[in-house]
């Protein structure tokens, strides 16, 4: 998911977020490596590779973030936190963005359905322009092992976009896999799922956690 939620990954324990993403003219490779290093500071660094369909150019983009949390999520509760970052665009002369979110999150029903919204800020350093992000995700518990997940997130300029999927524990806790669609709003209601639609993606993930193990 886009839109980020109120949690950390375990003390002294990382993990691995990737995923491939199928778009109508390009192909995306994602890997987000993550640890928590002191039980309230998770950084990231991980990045992208991603190949346009028909050329020869390919795109790569690196991610730096650290994220912490002000009131840890609990079940029936809610929490939030607070994440800085940047993108560096290779491609672009290392050119770089900058943002930070606040993610926030809401449990119900003892987890059964979690909701989380993100509210941020974007600085665009090739175009100078400053923007507003937002995000609004939820997870709904559908068998032991599985969840659907919807969300949908923008910003201040342009059209939103929206995705739906399931994620699936494989191995609860250390490895799990998901796959959602996903679109543009504004579109042919139509075309939103079908073949016609030029931003329509397809995105398979893989999560992977490991136990304790960082001094």
């Amino acid at each position: 998911m886009i839109t980020d939620d109120a949690r950390l990954v375990d003390e002294k324990s990382c993990q691995v977020e990737s995923w491939t993403r199928n778009n109508r003219s390009s192909h995306e490779f994602w890997a987000l490596p993550s640890c928590n290093v002191n039980g309230n500071l998770e950084l990231a660094l991980g990045g992208s590779y991603v190949r346009e369909l028909g050329q020869s150019s390919e795109l790569l983009d690196t991610l730096l973030q650290a994220k912490t949390l002000f009131r840890p999520l609990t079940v029936n509760d809610w929490g939030f936190g607070l994440a800085v970052g940047s993108v560096s665009h290779h491609h672009l002369a290392d050119r770089r963005d900058y943002y930070a979110y606040v993610p926030a999150s809401y449990s119900f029903k003892d987890d059964l359905f979690v909701a989380h919204t993100n509210i941020g800020w974007l600085r665009e350093q090739a175009t100078g322009r400053q923007l507003m992000t937002w995000g609004l995700g939820s997870e709904t518990q559908l068998t032991d092992r599985s969840w659907l997940v919807a969300e949908t997130f923008g910003q201040s300029q342009g059209k939103p976009f929206f995705q739906v999927g399931v994620r699936y524990w494989i191995v609860r806790n250390h490895i799990q896999i998901d796959t959602t669609l996903g679109n543009r709003f504004g579109g042919n209601v139509s075309q939103s799922f079908s073949g016609n639609s030029q931003e329509r993606w397809l995105s398979i993930g893989l999560r992977l956690l490991s136990v304790p193990f960082l001094p």
